[in-house]
């Protein structure tokens, strides 16, 4: 394919889902129905475009392209390269599910004009940060993804939605205000801010400490890394669900890519190594995995307990990156994809329960199982994944990082994953064991008056009230990703995780 081309589709890419967001928001106040379709058409074409670029991202090849110059030596610039490609991909993919699930479960709830428009909006900023040339341009995107998507974190308009929103939003400012200076740092001591020009910073100095803490501190944010994870579990409870499945399950991946592209683009594995970086970075994992499981058991609503499961998800993640080997970066980058998946399914499934019966409770499941036997099958099946049941995605990513650190020398890292696994067992089981086993609150305290009455609580059980076709879809097929990137070890997305780990390792 020709660079100019692909040169135009990236553009498209970022800018297309930008342009549509005003488009979208001016139809909205005239007709909801075009509304919808319209920021459907846009998470789709959006999804196909990046499919267009997947020959040349998996061709290995680097296109680069400047839009204009700021000053002398830093430019507003894109960049395509695999490990970029990975993250659109996954990106644009569960936006549209996430888009198709909205359409009914926002038909009822305020705001919807409003709703869509940031859907988008907050979609090409994603984008932007993930084909992002430079790091002043991640910066900028970063910035504009973090401040429109406060307006999801408070979409509700609650007492607890705007708290939580504040929050998010004082976090968020300081997070970019560290990157800033990180970027500031990078410019004053390497003369460039260019990602895939080699370590932008080549010895260890105080400076280069306050830009390692600045970036770790901004990504770190984003990401959900202890002890900067505190807006999360409040802000994903309060969002709407699709919103709460886009925020965990990549709104929380802009923090992971900054990380990397820190790790190889700013500084390098022997830089990394030399100051113990990679030590610190270690450590902070380890407390964000024990820390994200073990308060997610003590959560009785679902959607806070999903939330704090995500923190120490996401601690997987970090972990991965401060182990420099193919096998372990593999698995770091394809446990990026998998924590998405898994994680919106999750996220989806649990809108669809609030939604049909409103309860948020974990108490109040018991016996749901039965009324909403799709629903709460794709949530068992991403749970299982999630604690690393094979032969689901999550065990898979698991295995890879844990032979990877094996190899590595790290075991104890193993019995993290471990131990880890074990908590998620005690926080998902309970959830889904009673749901389908368990008896609901009506059955225990119902009438018992009569014969005929039994059979009509009975058929009320297990009468089966799912969520709509649109809703329950995007679940399933998400449900089924998790289970065919799991049995199938040679599929595309931990191919192209290989191929990313292969890429970072080589220098990029």
């Amino acid at each position: 394919m020709e660079e100019q081309l692909v040169t135009a589709i990236m553009m498209f890419v970022i800018v297309f889902p930008l342009f549509m967001t005003a488009v979208i928001m001016y139809v909205g106040q005239q007709s909801e129905r075009l509304c919808n379709a319209l920021s459907l058409a846009t998470a789709a074409a959006t999804f196909l475009a990046v499919l267009a670029l997947y020959p040349e991202a998996v061709g290995g090849s680097v296109v680069e392209y400047d839009l204009f110059e700021v000053l002398p030596d830093l430019a507003v610039s894109f960049r395509l390269d695999i490990l970029s490609y990975n993250l659109i991909l996954l990106s644009s993919f569960i936006w549209l599910l996430a888009t198709i699930y909205s359409i009914d479960y926002m038909a009822h709830e305020h705001g919807g004009e409003r709703f869509y428009p940031v859907l988008m909006f907050t979609l090409g900023s994603c984008l932007g940060i993930f084909l992002a040339g430079d790091f002043f341009t991640l910066f900028i995107f970063f910035e504009l993804m973090s401040l429109i998507a406060y307006i999801l974190v408070i979409h509700e308009e609650t007492p607890d939605a705007l708290k939580a929103g504040y929050k998010y939003l004082v976090v968020t400012i300081l997070g970019g205000l560290a990157i800033f200076l990180g970027v500031i740092i990078c410019f004053e001591l390497g003369g460039s801010v260019s990602i895939g020009e080699g370590p932008l910073i080549d010895e260890v100095s105080p400076l280069a400490t306050m830009a390692f803490f600045s970036f770790l501190i901004g990504f770190g944010i984003k990401a959900g890394m202890f002890p900067l994870h505190v807006w999360l579990p409040d802000a994903h409870p309060v969002a709407p669900s699709p919103a709460s499945a886009l925020l965990s399950g990549i709104m929380l991946k802009t923090g992971a890519y900054g990380l990397l592209r820190m790790i190889f683009d700013v500084f390098s594995v022997e830089i990394m190594q030399q100051a113990n970086w990679n030590l610190i970075m270690a450590i902070l994992a380890v407390i964000t995995i024990i820390l994200g499981s073990a308060v997610a058991l003590t959560q009785e609503d679902i959607k806070r307990r999903l939330a704090y499961s995500s923190v120490g998800q996401m601690g997987y993640v970090v972990l991965g990156m401060t182990v420099f080997n193919e096998q372990v970066l593999t698995g770091d980058i394809f446990h990026i994809f998998s924590h998405a998946i898994m994680k919106s399914t999750l996220f989806l499934a649990a809108g669809a329960i609030i939604w049909k019966t409103h309860k948020r409770k974990i108490s109040e499941m018991a016996g749901l199982g039965r009324q909403m036997p799709v629903t709460f099958s794709c949530f068992a099946v991403a749970a299982l994944a999630m604690i690393g049941i094979p032969p689901l995605n999550g065990f898979l990513s698991k295995w890879t990082l844990s032979l990877g650190f094996l190899e590595g020398g790290f075991a104890v890292y193993v019995l993290v994953l471990l131990i880890s696994s074990m908590l998620n067992a005690m926080y998902y089981l309970p959830i889904i064991i009673p749901a389908f086993l368990g008896e609901r609150e009506e059955e225990k305290s119902g009438d018992k008056e009569g014969e005929e009455e039994d059979w009509e609580d009975e058929a009320i059980v297990f009468n089966v009230d799912e969520a709509t076709f649109r809703m329950v879809a995007p679940m399933v097929v998400l449900a089924v990703c998790t289970l065919v990137f799991g049995i199938f070890p040679a599929n595309i997305p931990f191919d192209l995780s290989r191929l990313a780990a292969e890429f970072l390792l080589l220098g990029g």
